[in-house]
């Protein structure tokens, strides 16, 4: 009931969509996007920010969501997992884990998806040691972390293609063609 009586409307940019909640401004953002807003491709684990089932992307960066307060990102962009791609055209981190068929449980999923994500945007093109160092915080006890690694390396190199494709210079199309 106090809760009730201690909530703001709050308005969120989630997967680029305005959403406006009446919610206690110090709450978990995991449990706004759970609960209030059904995306349920965050997961709670730990909830103390330490497995990363729960990472989100705040304005491009994997952040872990239970360890967040809601009001932390009013203005910024929150992407979920749900926000990359479609079944139809999923993202190309999401193709490259399915792909190479990087889960088993797939509790971890969420994170690692989210983390590599993030990562690619700094580091597009990384070593083997850049991937582990990357994601060594996104726990996995399933044991998939070599299809893991393999998915991170695919998904570099689906992302470096995507951007190659979308690079043509215009004067370089032959309107003949088109």
């Amino acid at each position: 009931m106090s809760d009730l009586f201690n909530s703001n409307l709050i308005t969120l940019n989630i997967n680029h969509v305005e959403k406006s909640l009446h919610v206690p401004p110090d709450t978990a953002l995991l449990y706004i996007l759970r609960n209030d807003l059904e995306l349920n491709g965050p997961k709670y684990g730990c909830g103390l920010g330490e497995c990363g089932a729960c990472a989100v992307l705040v304005d491009g960066k994997a952040v872990r969501s239970c360890s967040i307060p809601v009001k932390s990102v009013v203005g910024k962009e929150v992407i979920t997992l749900e926000g990359l791609g479609s079944v139809e055209l999923p993202h190309p981190v999401v193709q490259a884990f399915i792909t190479c068929q990087a889960a088993q449980c797939g509790y971890c999923l969420n994170g690692m998806i989210m983390g590599t994500v993030g990562f690619l945007k700094k580091i597009p093109q990384p070593s083997d040691l850049q991937i582990r160092e990357a994601l060594k915080h996104y726990l996995c006890r399933c044991g998939t972390h070599i299809e893991i690694l393999q998915a991170v390396k695919l998904a570099a190199e689906l992302l470096s293609q995507e951007q190659m494709s979308t690079n043509i210079p215009k004067s370089s199309l032959n309107p003949q063609t088109l």
